[in-house]
């Protein structure tokens, strides 16, 4: 199936997430950096993306080969200088909005995922080298990562330490001169070995022998393939993952026996300079969950208009019709579009408030960034659960033939559903939610964007479109539902009852996102004299706002209905042999 880039969604939500009078891209060349980064999407990367899902990886003596044309495709990625969008001017990187780097990603993600992944990692550790790296590792490290000459990864998981980074036991140990020997094993590695770049910079998480316990005594080191004196280094991929999805990537096993390192920032808060990477990549995350979606609803929407079946209501026709005329395929083909754009627009404000903390008001950046702690877990796990809904709904519209390898919707549900996995769960991020983020500034990141909402639903309310003012009271209903949600969840853990919150967070943090998300959409979809702004957009979000919003009253029952459910002997049956 062939891919066309969304280029005027894409930008029409960069700008609406903007909003009037905004300068983060006032000076950007927005239209002519997507429509390049559409044509190599759609001419390079997407052509491969079948190709790499079949061939997939090969491991042979620690070495890894990529699928056919892929080291040719990530050349040409390096030499378009894609990798340095966003890094820093001082390090040669472009110095471009994230929004910009956003923009991008989700085109190579919508192209083809597997690629991607791998120029997503090395992204976020030019963030976290820039931020944290002594002069000397930013002079031999971020200059071949921004050229895309190498590339980089990060090296967290062990087999007894998932999302528990307290339980890692990865030695570093001082060599007194200057440099640390890091031992231990590392598990799923997104491209810890690969033939795409001569070097690949390993960010390595792993203890110091008199370091203390838990998150508080773990250190942070570039451990390098290669040496700066060519030698190879003491890393090497034991084993590579085979994978439901994203055959392309390669998910590898790394043992490290003595490797040389560098310390990043100081010792014993390796976890606070990782965090820096980290929290970009859950929001590239979020991106990629809204790349595959667009891949997933453009492939359904081309068959839907050409499969035909049975005689849809009203039709004139002699024969079977369009599957598009059929009102249960339009409700869902409309469902995918809706969530692509709902996601796309969390994304987008998210990467706007990061940029808003780092280029804004001086006095303003502080709560910016608040704003972009808080909408972080919302983007990550609302864009990647909505992306396997919608490659789910891809396989329906599809049929039988959606079950069928060749028609590619099935590949679009198995690259997606590792997206609310990795980089944290998206029932980890419903905790991050809960727990930490409703309490920035005092609540006062929350108080914004809520008044933010109810502004755009004052709005929709005065229309004298009818279809316009229809959108208010499900707005309305919802942000009212956030509210009190919000307050219950607030004073739970105020109270010390944690399971109590943390039992409701994941139905919480869904009806906060949808929420938002409806909001968003009716302020892109809606034009500043009130009525109806792009065709599509406005479809998009009359549609959300009479479905999806409707459905977050019940989300709210069920944030405290969680917990009441548990406590009806869950725990004894859940302990038991789950049969009685």
């Amino acid at each position: 199936m062939t891919f066309t880039p969304p280029l005027a969604e894409i930008a029409a939500a960069l700008r609406t997430a903007a909003g009037p009078g905004d300068t983060i891209l006032a000076d950007v060349p927005v239209d002519d950096i997507l429509a390049e980064a559409g044509r190599f999407a759609a001419g390079v990367l997407a052509p491969l993306n079948r190709i790499g899902d079949r061939a997939g990886v090969s491991l042979r003596d620690g070495a890894v080969t990529t699928a056919p044309g892929w080291r040719e495709a990530y050349r040409r990625f390096a030499e378009g200088g894609w990798t340095g969008v966003s890094a820093p001017e001082a390090e040669d990187g472009q110095g471009l909005p994230v929004m910009v780097e956003m923009a991008v990603q989700e085109l190579w993600n919508a192209g083809n995922a597997a690629f991607a992944v791998g120029p997503m990692l090395t992204v976020g550790a030019i963030e976290a080298l820039a931020a944290h790296g002594s002069d000397a590792i930013r002079a031999a490290y971020l200059p071949r990562l921004v050229s895309g000459e190498w590339t980089a990864t990060m090296n967290l998981t062990e087999p007894q330490a998932g999302s528990d980074l307290a339980l890692i036991a990865t030695r570093a140990e001082r060599a007194g001169d200057g440099t640390y020997r890091i031992t231990g094993q590392k598990i799923f590695i997104t491209y810890g070995e690969h033939d795409l770049a001569d070097n690949i910079v390993h960010l390595v998480l792993a203890r110091l022998a008199d370091a203390p316990p838990g998150t508080g005594g773990i250190s942070l080191f570039v451990v390098p393939k290669v040496l700066p004196s060519g030698e190879r280094n003491a890393v090497l991929a034991a084993g590579i993952e085979h994978k439901l999805g994203l055959h392309g990537s390669p998910t590898c096993t790394m043992v490290f026996d003595g490797a040389e390192g560098l310390l990043v920032g100081e010792e014993n808060r390796g976890l606070a300079c990782m965090f820096t990477m980290m929290n970009l990549a859950r929001l590239s995350v979020g991106i990629q969950g809204v790349g595959v979606a667009e891949r997933a609803w453009q492939g359904a929407l081309a068959y839907a208009r050409e499969r035909r079946q049975g005689r849809a209501p009203g039709s004139a026709g002699t024969g079977p019709d369009p599957i598009v005329g059929h009102p249960d395929v339009q409700v869902m083909l409309m469902r995918m579009a809706s969530l692509v754009a709902a996601s796309r627009a969390l994304c987008y404000a998210c990467a706007h408030a990061i940029d808003m903390s780092r280029r804004g008001a001086p006095a303003e950046r502080s709560a910016w960034g608040e704003r972009a702690s808080l909408l972080t877990p919302l983007a990550k796990a609302y864009a990647t659960d909505a992306a396997v809904e919608v490659a789910t709904l891809g396989i329906q519209v599809h049929g039988g033939a959606g079950y069928i390898e060749e028609t590619g919707a099935a590949q679009h549900l198995r690259d997606a559903r590792i997206f609310s996995i990795y980089e944290g769960t998206n029932g980890i991020q419903a905790m991050d939610l809960v727990l930490r983020k409703l309490r920035l500034g005092e609540g006062a990141a929350v108080m914004a964007v809520t008044a933010e909402v109810q502004a755009i639903a004052d709005g929709l309310s005065q229309s004298r479109n009818d279809v316009i003012r229809a959108m208010h009271r499900p707005l309305a209903d919802a942000l009212d539902t956030l509210r009190s949600a919000t307050v219950a969840m607030d004073v739970a853990v105020a109270a010390g009852r944690r399971p109590e919150a943390l039992a409701g967070a994941s139905a919480y943090l869904r009806l906060f996102a949808t929420t938002l998300a409806g909001g968003l959409l009716a302020r892109a979809a809606v034009g500043s004299d009130g009525v109806p702004a792009a065709p599509g957009a406005f479809a998009k979000a009359a549609f959300f706002a009479q479905t999806m919003l409707t459905e977050v009253p019940a989300l709210g029952a069920a944030v405290g209905g969680a917990s009441r459910g548990l406590d009806a002997g869950a725990a004894a049956f859940l302990a038991g042999d789950g049969r009685a």
